[in-house]
């Protein structure tokens, strides 16, 4: 576990530090000492002792690492955070590490109004009654993919289901054909893996690829002359076409190759730790298999424990003061979202699984104007996919170490399995 250090007495701050009771001093950016440094080794569970530490004895912690940057881990800190878009701003740096880009790659690097423009586009074709249309789709990928592992000789959560099935669903919502669905899930699924990796190599050749496919999935809609309300290439094309929109035929190719890099990861990350989470819980399996109908509360407590988003982050637009702590203009703020979801002030008894928790405001989706879109989306993901890999199996369990992502995200990179397949079943 990685112990938090004891705040710098080089810590600026216009206001009393609420965890040491005194009045941090000026500060300098290059005098600042680090207070914390990301586990790049966790455990399946590992970082929440760590961030459980940090918010009780220094929850709004300063890190050397990748640069420089905050670290929110309160629920109210980030809560905060992400509904002030007058003080905060994902334009200059919205992740850590910073991500060095030769342009702007929307939605999620514009703030409003040129980001409403983005969302307005999108957020129709994410509704429901849209969402629903894909199901039968997910659900078939969803049983072949289980099935598939039900033959693998050492079947993983993650490479065998969760990866390939968000890439699956998001290819569907795309309307894809059969040749571009294989081969984004392949790219898709190599790219993911390449920056848990940090292959920059890779990572540039797959991303090349992604923004040439892009390309070729735009051209090819258009083609088929979509409904602009409820196809996301025709809703872009659309909003391009308005002179009074932030958006052109280059940003809407641009969000396209964004919304499918998102569309891989963050799904991928919260499945594999459902499947990590109930291989490691027998009793639920067996409750969930016998009354389905509580799967979906079981899922909301789940994207609670198991939030993917931990390296999303604001910049500081000027100075400001967040829990006592100085924050110089331009300085980031990673925004750690996995620890808000256990914040004792927030949640009672935040490390159980509590089936049906009442008040389950989590932020696993985000909150504010980059709330992601695709909330609906993953809900319908995570649930098409547990069901189908609880009806399939009579249990499963662990067949070795769960292997996590590195920072990027947070979620199961690997999940080994043992399965014993449900009567019926290959």
């Amino acid at each position: 576990m990685t112990t938090p250090h004891p705040p710098s007495t080089t810590t600026a701050g216009t206001g009393r530090c609420p965890f040491t009771g005194n009045s941090a001093p000026e500060d300098s950016g290059e005098a600042r000492q680090s207070e914390w440094s990301p586990d790049r080794n966790e455990t399946f569970g590992s970082a929440h002792a760590d961030y459980a530490a940090l918010r009780e004895q220094n929850p709004f912690p300063w890190s050397a690492d990748y640069g420089g940057f905050w670290a929110a881990t309160t629920y109210e800190d980030i809560l905060a955070i992400t509904q002030d878009d007058e003080l905060f701003s994902t334009a200059k740096q919205n992740v850590v590490p910073h991500v060095p880009r030769a342009s702007r790659r929307p939605p999620l690097h514009f703030d409003p109004p040129e980001h409403t423009d983005y969302r307005t586009a999108i957020d129709p074709v994410f509704r429901r009654s849209v969402v629903t249309e894909h199901a039968g789709a997910f659900r078939d990928s969803a049983r072949r993919l289980v099935d598939g592992m039900l033959t693998e000789s050492s079947p993983d959560g993650v490479r065998h289901l969760a990866a390939p099935f968000a890439m699956d669903c998001f290819a569907s919502l795309l309307g894809l054909a059969r040749d571009q669905t294989r081969e984004i899930r392949e790219i898709g699924v190599r790219y993911g893996f390449a920056i848990q990796d940090m292959d920059n190599s890779v990572i540039e050749e797959c991303s090349k690829r992604l923004y040439e496919i892009a390309r070729e999935i735009y051209d090819r809609r258009l083609a088929e002359d979509p409904d602009p309300s409820r196809d996301l290439v025709a809703g872009l094309h659309r909003a391009a076409l308005d002179p009074d929109t932030a958006i052109t035929e280059t940003s809407a190719v641009a969000t396209i190759r964004q919304l499918i890099v998102a569309g891989m990861g963050a799904p991928q990350a919260v499945l594999g730790s459902c499947i990590a989470h109930l291989a490691t819980d027998l009793d639920l399996q067996a409750h969930l298999r016998a009354h389905p109908e509580d799967l979906p509360s079981a899922i909301e407590e789940m994207l609670r424990l198991h939030a993917p988003y931990r390296v999303f982050a604001r910049t500081a637009k000027r100075d400001t003061v967040i829990h006592g702590r100085a924050v110089a203009q331009d300085e980031p703020i990673a925004l750690i979202f996995p620890s808000a979801n256990r914040d004792e002030t927030r949640f009672e008894d935040p490390d159980t699984f509590v089936l049906r928790r009442k008040q389950n405001s989590h932020l696993a989706f985000g909150r504010g104007s980059h709330k992601c879109p695709a909330a609906t989306m993953g809900r319908l993901e995570l649930l098409i996919a547990l069901e189908e890999l609880l009806a399939r199996t009579e249990t499963f369990s662990l067949a070795g170490d769960i292997v996590m992502m590195n920072w990027l995200e947070y979620g199961p990179r690997s999940v080994p399995l043992t399965l014993r397949p449900a009567d019926g079943m290959p």
